[in-house]
């Protein structure tokens, strides 16, 4: 269980990165309320997969998979660049993030 706490937070931090972006710094009151409520669940989700997995390792994938996914969907909705080093290194991102989880061992 403690790594699907792990996978949400991870893609719950995802739409608070993309929520900051369409806050306009914090002026846009409902957009900043979803992104707020985005912020605490991805970090209570987190906070709940550390009861169980290493914090180096759960740490290093909770921010991967939320740079990994936010870079794709600003690729494939937000009109942001793509290149194929970029698309190279986010695999190579989630690459390390299967061979985080691979290598963990729950406490």
């Amino acid at each position: 269980m403690a790594w699907i706490y792990l996978v949400i937070g991870g893609l719950m931090e995802v739409l608070w990165a993309i929520g900051l972006k369409y806050s306009d710094g914090f002026t846009n009151p409902i957009i900043s309320l979803l992104t707020i409520v985005g912020i605490v669940t991805s970090f209570y989700f987190f906070a709940r997969a550390l009861k169980y997995l290493p914090v180096g390792t759960a740490y290093a994938i909770f921010t991967g998979l939320g740079a990994a996914g936010t870079a794709v969907i600003g690729m494939m909705f937000l009109n942001e660049s793509i290149s194929l080093m970029k698309i190279f290194f986010i695999i190579l991102l989630i690459s390390s993030i299967i061979g985080l989880k691979l290598n963990a061992k729950e406490a």
